[in-house]
């Protein structure tokens, strides 16, 4: 997922096991006290987005929903991390829709515009996979008929 767009580091550099400890260390300690701040739960979610681990990524997505939904002062930060997280996920339909949402509030966000274009190479690339699939497919698939259409009239 290497890429030549600075503003899109976020994409590719994840925290050490030990820096993303101590977020999850602080966020466990506060919800133990039955009282999470806004800004340690964002920080454990955003070091959860980083991670290249599938089931941290869905985590910080969800801390990050709840954020969004609960915080509206803090909408902003979240949409990129979102778009991030679901494009990190596979995610490209949401990554897109979450980012082109910042966009819309900063048109000139490089770092979002950095993102839209890895999302963008990313399902043009899906696109091009899924055209080889469907093509060796039909292939393999002509194959099996002249097979059995030379089988047949050999009978």
């Amino acid at each position: 997922m290497a890429t030549d767009l600075p503003y899109a580091a976020d994409a590719e550099i994840s925290l050490s096991w030990d820096e993303l400890d101590v977020l999850r260390q602080q966020y466990n300690i506060e919800l133990e006290k039955s009282h999470v701040t806004v800004q340690t739960k964002f920080n454990y979610a955003w070091g959860l987005v980083k991670s290249p681990q599938r089931e941290h990524q869905v985590e910080g997505v969800k801390l990050l929903q709840e954020i969004y939904r609960a915080e509206p002062g803090r909408r902003r930060e979240c949409l990129y991390y979102l778009g991030l997280g679901h494009y990190k996920m596979g995610n490209y339909d949401d990554a897109k829709k979450f980012n082109d949402l910042l966009l819309q509030k900063e048109p000139n966000n490089l770092q979002a515009a950095s993102l839209r274009e890895l999302i963008d190479r990313a399902v043009s690339r899906e696109g091009y996979i899924g055209m080889a699939i469907a093509g060796g497919a039909a292939a393999v698939g002509t194959l099996l008929v002249a097979g059995l259409v030379r089988r047949a009239m050999r009978k």
